[in-house]
């Protein structure tokens, strides 16, 4: 039997995506600081995006100085927000949100990811349409669901949505209440283990087994790539568990 990666491999991997994941925080916390200010008070987008970088144990310092740079106390490169639209192998619609300071790099990219694994790039709104922005927060099983139900509601959200199999827990919110019902839940002592705004289709969409390998790769790559902040589809997530 072969040796499987030396712990040292092991811990340059966790540590090159640990920077990956670094680097897209702060491109949104530099976009979101340029877009709305550098003051998190005033700039729910900017919070969020500080808070997701905290929950990465990204020092005060890192998040200060991606705020200067994007405000102009700092010199910094500019990234401009692009998002891309097509479909995975199966009918599987894809958006694709990126922060770039070269879009023809980006596309290019983002078309080779495409096409290596038998999808298509398409054109805007090609796909967007089966998608809702939204706001999710979620609590892990065991949490009190009648409580974070009452404060959700009270605090504005849409719906609280508890998944039978798991016991899982997500408050769902429009994207213009996701700050103030995030804060409320806070205030209430129910901090969510996540919270974010995404995209989440209207119907999924279920594939066979080797499509779903197909889909899987591609969204990997996607996400894999440094101009690329969020990637979201409409598969199955049942048919990608299974594949």
């Amino acid at each position: 039997m072969g040796r499987g990666p030396s712990i040292e491999a092991r811990k340059n991997a966790t540590d090159a995506k640990r920077g990956k994941i670094f680097t897209k925080i702060i491109r949104e916390i530099g976009v979101a600081a340029r877009a709305g200010g550098g003051d998190p008070a005033n700039n729910p987008r900017l919070r969020a995006a500080i808070d997701k970088g905290m929950a990465q144990n990204m020092s005060k310092d890192v998040v200060e100085r991606a705020i200067k740079k994007a405000t102009g106390e700092l010199e910094g490169i500019e990234y401009e927000e692009i998002r891309y639209e097509g479909y995975a192998p199966g009918g599987v619609a894809v958006i694709v949100d990126a922060l770039t300071d070269n879009k023809v790099r980006t596309v290019a990219d983002v078309r080779h990811a495409f096409g290596k694994c038998g999808g298509n790039l398409g054109t805007d709104g090609s796909v967007a349409f089966m998608f809702k922005r939204l706001g999710v927060l979620s609590y892990d099983a065991g949490a009190d669901e009648e409580r974070i139900t009452e404060v959700a509601i009270e605090a504005g959200a849409d719906d609280v949505v508890v998944y039978p199999e798991d016991g899982a827990i997500d408050v769902v919110t429009a994207p213009e209440d996701f700050a103030a019902v995030r804060e409320a839940m806070i205030a209430a002592g129910l901090a969510p283990e996540h919270a974010e705004l995404t995209f989440r289709a209207d119907n999924d969409v279920a594939v066979d087994a080797d499509t779903a390998q197909q889909v899987r790769k591609l969204l990997d790559l996607l996400e894999d790539l440094d101009d690329v902040q969020d990637v979201y589809s409409n598969v199955d997530q049942a048919s990608l568990d299974g594949a």
